[in-house]
């Protein structure tokens, strides 16, 4: 109730000046301080943006560059992962084994591993977000780490002689672990991992998917009964390591997501014989878990866009749906290069149906859209096709050709989820889901820090995709403005804030702000310029890991316009623009038309004025014109002495603005 009070006698103060350049506005405290509640008459508009430390000594490695290109000495860790897991329907669990050979490419010894153990969040004592999951489990228990062959005590007794170490301080440190019943465990290593060299890490584990009808979140409901397994971030894997703060030290807290080194994935999984299996990786041995018939409906060339059936939903269990197997079960072997993660399904009872892709470039290439539902799920599978295609076809016109050799729409309990060349998802999200298989899949950005990186742009180009499904140019307009209406918000973090920590309106800052902000940076270069800076920024980042500094530097570059201004005031901070018209004069031929910047955000007046003939014609000065620190601004336009009767600011709807009653002349 006092917000509301206090934002009203705000937005009526603002008001009052609408027709002068009145001075700020005032409120009388208790105490008889006199509290500004509007701007001053000047401001210092930001030109720069601002650099940590991190960023800092990056530049000065020469592993990032100031065009927003990875720099000359660029490097980032890899991991190729040999997994092999089994499941028990009955009991739920996956048990498995996995070699790591993590290559160390930077130019520094590791003295640790980090191991992200995401299975952890489904034990009843770790850290969570807003996320639920539907059932407590024992989380991923490890049962054997191994580094180059020496096995690490995962029980090690408490330390002797009073300290930490024993006695002997010059003794190397133990290999020793902590963390594993949290989702970022610490391996200390006694031999430090030497600059680019390799190391192989050997897990053994065993997890619980979590399941029933009390998850709330992406990923904390991974199977439906004991027929359906959806695993997600299902094994240990390594965290990320870069140029910027060495580990990343962020836990899983459940709503924000991922940063992963690339690698290779050699899969192994074992389930019984009869259940289908999908996900990341090619698979490597068709013959040995599919039917004939499965075979050589598979050896057909895709022809045609017409989706088709592999398995049908009568064909269910051994020798129908998939080879009669060994002793009961089945191995799929999968295998995917180049990818930051793997994620699969399997289940009892699923139908299979295919089409295609043709994705453009260079050298078009035909690829398979798988698409694994449930039979009772086939109507929300209908388009899940025809809508992937569209995506993949259009994103990769848009900004690069889709890099992987197929896609796979797989149906579960978790809707509205993303891994490379796989989404969990049916035709409501498939869209917005195939996109991600560019950021961050593709562009490898740090989701957990910045998650606009990756679910912005998103959002950004799914406005594009569905305008062009309807035969039409998109429209941005208006969105920029919009956000006039969410500035100021107390709950608001600004987006160079950790996703991870971002809060209530953290869908806000990772979703919604970026097309609002892509939208005003299209009023300042034009819409197409914008999009034809992604598309070079995604190429050049391909399979790299890009921070905001590289984004903002880069499109910047490419666009050749000094944009420091507009970054740091959608990037750094929660201002907006918030501008007005205060006056119209008219003068031998010309009109003078005062404008007037309330919020600390600068930018272009557009100015459309509306002619007594019904013709109309629009007006723009740079942002240069407020960088002398005033908020008032006279624009002279020559209208040759045509008479006219309306002026609107903004017409576009573009720039940020707490209230769009004022940007018309006459009121």
């Amino acid at each position: 109730m006092i917000r509301r009070v206090v934002l009203g006698l705000f937005s009526v103060g603002v008001l009052g000046v609408m027709g002068g350049l009145a001075g700020p506005i005032s409120v009388r405290a208790q105490d008889g301080q006199t509290m500004t509640a509007a701007t001053s008459e000047m401001r210092a508009v930001r030109r720069d943006l601002p650099m940590t430390k991190a960023i800092r000594a990056a530049f000065e490695a020469g592993t990032r560059d100031g065009s927003g290109r990875p720099g000359p000495n660029y490097w980032q860790l890899e991991a190729d992962y040999t997994i092999n897991v089994s499941l028990d329907p009955a009991r739920h669990t996956l048990t498995g084994t996995e070699s790591i050979v993590l290559h160390n490419n930077s130019p520094a010894p590791l003295t640790q591993i980090l191991l992200r153990l995401d299975h952890n969040i489904f034990r009843g004592l770790v850290p969570r977000g807003l996320s639920v999951p539907a059932e407590n489990t024992d989380g991923m228990v490890v049962t054997r780490i191994a580094i180059d062959g020496t096995v690490v005590d995962l029980n090690p007794p408490p330390p002797q002689g009073g300290r930490a170490g024993g006695g002997n301080a010059d003794a190397p440190p133990p290999l020793s672990v902590t963390g594993l019943d949290q989702t970022l465990a610490t391996i200390n290593l006694a031999t430090p991992i030497a600059a680019r060299s390799n190391a192989t890490l050997e897990v053994a584990w065993h997890t619980q998917l979590p399941g029933g009808p009390d998850g709330r979140g992406h990923r904390m409901t991974q199977r439906l009964g004991d027929e359906l397994f959806q695993p997600t971030q299902w094994y240990p894997r390594i965290a990320k390591y870069d140029d910027l703060r060495g580990w990343d030290t962020q836990i899983y807290l459940g709503p924000a997501e991922f940063y992963n080194n690339f690698g290779r994935f050699d899969v192994s999984i074992n389930v019984p014989a009869g259940w289908l299996v999908s996900g990341t990786g090619v698979l490597q041995n068709p013959k040995e878990v599919l039917t004939d018939k499965a075979l050589e409906i598979l050896a057909k060339p895709l022809s045609s866009d017409d989706p088709f059936t592999v398995v049908g939903d009568d064909e269910v269990g051994p020798g129908r749906a998939t080879a009669v197997g060994t002793g009961g079960r089945l191995t799929w072997h999968m295998m995917a290069d180049r990818v930051n993660d793997f994620a699969w399904l399997t289940g009892r009872k699923l139908t299979w149906t295919r089409t295609r892709a043709t994705i453009p470039g260079p050298t078009p290439k035909v690829i398979p859209i798988n698409m694994l539902y449930l039979p009772e799920h086939a109507s929300n599978y209908e388009r899940a096709g025809e809508v992937a295609r569209h995506a993949l076809q259009f994103y990769s016109a848009l900004w690069a050709p889709y890099p992987f050799p197929q896609f796979t729409l797989q149906d579960g309990p978790s809707l509205g989820m993303e891994y490379p060349m796989v989404i969990n998802s049916n035709q409501g999200a498939a869209d917005h889901e195939a996109g991600h298989q560019w950021w961050p899949m593709m562009v490898g950005n740090n989701e957990t820090w910045y998650g606009w990186m990756d679910e912005g742009f998103n959002q950004y180009m799914n406005i594009l995709s569905a305008a062009d499904t309807r035969g039409q140019a998109a429209n941005l307009d208006g969105r920029g403005q919009s956000y006039g209406r969410t500035s100021g918000d107390e709950f608001e973090a600004p987006m160079m804030w950790a996703a991870n920590l971002a809060g209530p309106m953290y869908s806000f800052q990772t979703y919604s702000k970026t097309p609002l902000m892509l939208s005003m940076l299209g009023g300042v270069v034009g819409d197409a310029e914008v999009q034809r800076a992604q598309s070079e920024y995604a190429k050049a980042w391909a399979f790299k890991h890009p921070s905001p500094w590289d984004y903002a530097n880069f499109m910047s570059h490419s666009l050749k316009k000094d944009l420091g201004w507009f970054w740091y005031y959608w990037l750094w901070t929660t201002e907006s623009v918030d501008g007005s018209i205060t006056g119209v004069t008219s003068a031998g031929g010309k009109a003078i038309v005062a404008v007037r910047q309330d919020g600390q955000m600068p930018s272009p007046v557009v100015l459309k004025v509306m002619f007594k003939d019904e013709t109309e014609d629009t007006f723009t000065f740079p942002v240069d014109v407020w960088f002398n620190g005033s908020r008032t601004y006279k624009a002279v336009l020559d209208l040759k002495g045509r008479p006219f009767d309306k002026v609107q600011l903004d017409p576009g709807g573009r720039f940020p603005d707490h209230n769009i009653a004022d940007n018309a002349w006459p009121r």
